[in-house]
């Protein structure tokens, strides 16, 4: 007879099951039933019958290391989500480039039954909205959309993505950015508070870490509620960089960055596969360094090409998968700006790591076995960023 607990329903959830096997003399914690309603997972008593073991054919077992490392393998498909559910009303505060490209991918999933977009700008909520249903016509997506100047639109929303702010531009630092985005984020974080403190926020503005933490003390909301889009979007870059170098497809890596998103971030080189493989064993080192060099400064090349903006269509893309994550459409961990609370040696900061996300925000974080140098790196991303809101602090 077995105790199954909490962790073993959460273990399984990591690993995208739907249905966790227990004996029927196995005790189930009142907790672990929280955790498998919470995740949507199902709870299925035994015995099963189990197939008869297969015997070893190393023949078989070298044609299939030799076939992943063939051009013809397709790496397999992500986990779905357990059981997922629509957002009932999805708000976005900011319409602008990020704003209104992530919320035209969310009506193109399907994701929500309304969206409502907010913008200072008037017209410019509005516009984006109508050209959402215009194109319905052809997507074919039920969601409805609307557009507002007020912040009270965001009453009764689910889960809200903030954009809003200025856009980093060529030179600009983030001290600078920080004085400008600061009191919009602000201004959000006080009407999210009145009229939706239930909701889940993605924080998407610029300098991301540092509004994300902004946000938080302003809004009093519980910090596993609000989350910064910050690893995600650079851990899309570090994969194409992969891809690229390794001439294969982006879904064939397996790749991660963590800390802050900016100069001081983390790519993690010694967890990153290619086709199953580590990624020392496919690459050399001077070209890793070299991906891990376009991984940090992909940002900054997008900045200087556009001059009076910064990047939007990966920015949605990496906002999408976080509300795919919390709607229970992705299985596993998603990279993200979270709450540290002694995670990875570090407290009381937003900064990107692993995650395991739900409808109620932030369920897990995940520490990764690092090398000490990415552990160091980390560690170093996190005292720089406090050093950054210690100033702005200061600064008021």
């Amino acid at each position: 007879m077995n105790v199954v607990g909490e962790e073993h329903v959460r273990d399984a959830f990591r690993r995208g099951q739907r249905k966790l096997v227990v004996a029927n003399e196995d005790i189930v914690t009142p907790q672990a039933l929280d955790a498998v309603e919470r995740l949507g997972l199902q709870i299925v008593r035994g015995p099963l019958e189990r197939p008869a073991p297969m015997g070893a054919d190393p023949g078989r077992a070298i044609r299939r290391v030799l076939y992943r490392r063939g051009a013809r393998w397709v790496a397999p498909e992500r986990p779905r989500g357990l059981t997922p559910t629509r957002f009932s009303r999805l708000g976005f505060i900011g319409a602008g480039g990020v704003g209104a490209a992530t919320a035209h991918l969310a009506a193109l999933a399907g994701i929500a039954d309304e969206i409502r977009l907010i913008d200072i700008v008037p017209g410019a909520a509005e516009s984006i909205a109508l050209d959402i249903e215009h194109a319905s016509g052809v997507t074919g997506s039920p969601t409805r959309a609307s557009g507002g100047t007020t912040l009270d639109l965001v009453g009764g929303c689910d889960a809200l993505v903030i954009t809003a702010g200025r856009p980093r531009t060529p030179g600009m630092d983030r001290a600078a950015l920080s004085k400008v985005n600061g009191p919009v984020i602000r201004s959000a974080a006080e009407a999210i508070a009145q009229y939706a403190p239930e909701a889940v926020t993605i924080v998407v503005t610029n300098p991301l870490d540092e509004m994300t933490y902004e946000f938080w003390r302003a809004s009093g909301q519980a910090p596993q509620r609000v989350i910064g889009m910050a690893a995600t979007l650079d851990s899309s870059r570090f994969r194409n960089a992969i891809a690229a170098a390794a001439g294969v497809q982006p879904r064939d890596v397996h790749a991660i960055t963590l800390g802050s998103h900016g100069d001081e971030m983390v790519p993690i080189v010694s967890t990153a596969t290619v086709r199953g493989r580590p990624l020392i064993d496919v690459l050399p080192r001077e070209r890793i360094a070299a991906c891990v060099r376009e991984t940090v400064s992909g940002g900054g090349a997008v900045v200087r090409l556009r001059r009076t903006g910064s990047a939007t269509i990966a920015p949605a893309h990496a906002t999408i998968e976080l509300l795919e994550a919390i709607r229970g459409a992705q299985a596993g961990t998603v990279p993200a700006s979270v709450y540290l609370q002694g995670e990875y040696g570090i407290e009381d900061l937003f900064l990107g790591v692993p995650a395991v996300l739900g409808r109620s925000g932030v369920l897990e974080i995940v520490e990764l076995p690092l090398a000490d140098r990415e552990r160091a790196a980390l560690v170093a991303a996190a005292d720089a960023l406090r050093r950054r809101l210690d100033g702005a602090a200061a600064g008021r």
